[in-house]
């Protein structure tokens, strides 16, 4: 295996980067791991709020940092519609834009060719899009995705992939597969901020071979991390947890590995029993806007009118402000329409998934992972049969 930031097609030194594994669970594949980045060091296993648009919906960047979040998301299609990444640039880059000084890693715009597939073309050059806001149209090319993160400034960028919905036909997957590796070539040749990692996207639906082997034709390529794509859009989380099984022993072990848009806390456990490092979802955040707590019993619906009149916190045990007030007051506040219910169900929800996960890596230095991901399935599932 080359050197962690060596290249085999552009040759780009990185600055400020670099990736230690520290220990791997004596019962699981789960790894304790550190990132560092030009904008301090990330402890792995690791979950990112999604900022698409540059925030994390209704929340400062000192309330995301006081839930424990170390690392960001944005989205590359988002910010070069609204404001546009020139804005961003001229206003020092997403850090100074956002206020969050931590890192930040922008997704390509690659979901977007699934998420907008009515409004959408791909070729070989490029995705064109039917812009959701007014319309116009927006070409992203491999290229350009790289030029809007280079001038959005994050510290990790994502190459342009092409991702389809599940299930699809075989040879559409094979296609859109082929074409990621290809994409991805263009992305590290072009790319040439040295303060930003680029890392790389496993395609290949749920197709075990055309998985590994994308993954093995992208280690080649020699990125400094590697994601899984294109997971959690329609199959069965078992469907998800065998590939993981499948795909991550061929995987580069001294790389980050990244499992995108995902998602529920159970998701969370099994991903990183398979070996994943990091995790980013709008999850916690969407159903905290909801009225939806996440909890070690299941998620409480504050909407609900048994929790009208209860006294108890969301979790005695979480340090949270919304943790400070009443179930029932909680409630109280999503029947007026106060925006105060999204905002402290989102902190909740956050503070929730960040304890979870240091809860996690400590679980994996003392090789009691496996212990440790029982015990709270068991509480998730006794939850779900009351």
């Amino acid at each position: 295996m080359p050197g962690f930031f060596a290249t085999s097609t552009a040759p780009r030194m990185q600055t400020g980067f670099s990736f230690e594994l520290h220990h791997v669970d004596a019962h699981s594949c789960a790894r304790r791991a550190a990132l560092q980045t030009p904008h301090g060091a990330v402890e792995l296993p690791a979950f990112m709020p999604v900022g698409t648009q540059g925030t994390v919906k209704g929340l400062t960047a000192d309330q995301i940092r006081d839930t424990g979040a170390q690392m960001i998301l944005g989205n590359t299609y988002h910010l070069a519609l609204r404001p546009g990444e020139d804005i961003v640039a001229n206003l020092g880059g997403l850090h100074p834009f956002t206020g969050w000084s931590g890192p930040i890693l922008t997704d390509s715009g690659g979901f977007q060719i699934f998420s907008l597939g009515k409004m959408t073309n791909v070729s070989e050059e490029a995705a064109v899009f039917k812009s959701h806001i007014d319309g116009r149209r927006i070409d992203l090319s491999p290229e350009r995705a790289i030029d809007i993160q280079q001038q959005l400034g994050s510290d990790i960028a994502m190459v342009l992939d092409h991702v389809t919905p599940l299930p699809c036909d075989p040879a559409t997957i094979a296609d859109a597969c082929a074409r990621t590796i290809r994409w991805a070539r263009r992305c590290k040749e072009h790319a040439s901020r040295s303060e930003q990692a680029l890392f790389a996207i496993v395609q290949g639906g749920l197709d075990i071979d055309l998985r590994r082997a994308c993954a093995e034709q992208l280690a080649e390529l020699d990125f400094p991390g590697y994601a899984v794509g294109g997971l959690s859009v329609g199959e069965t989380p078992e469907e998800m947890y065998a590939m993981l099984d499948a795909l991550c022993p061929v995987m580069p072990s001294d790389r980050p590995r990244y499992l995108m848009g995902v998602g529920r806390p159970q998701d969370l456990l099994q991903g990183i029993a398979r070996g994943i490092d990091l995790f980013d979802c709008v999850m916690p955040t969407r159903n905290g806007r909801n009225a939806l707590a996440f909890t070690d019993r299941g998620p409480l619906r504050l909407r609900n009118q048994k929790h009208q009149n209860d006294r108890q916190p969301l979790e005695t045990h979480c340090p949270c402000p919304a943790c400070r007030h009443s179930r029932g007051y909680l409630r109280h506040l999503f029947q007026a329409k106060e925006m105060l219910g999204p905002i402290l169900l989102s902190i909740h929800n956050l503070t929730y998934y960040q304890r979870l996960l240091a809860d996690a890596r400590a679980a994996i230095e003392a090789d009691r992972f496996t212990t440790f991901l029982e015990k709270k399935m068991q509480g998730w599932s006794a939850a779900a049969r009351e």
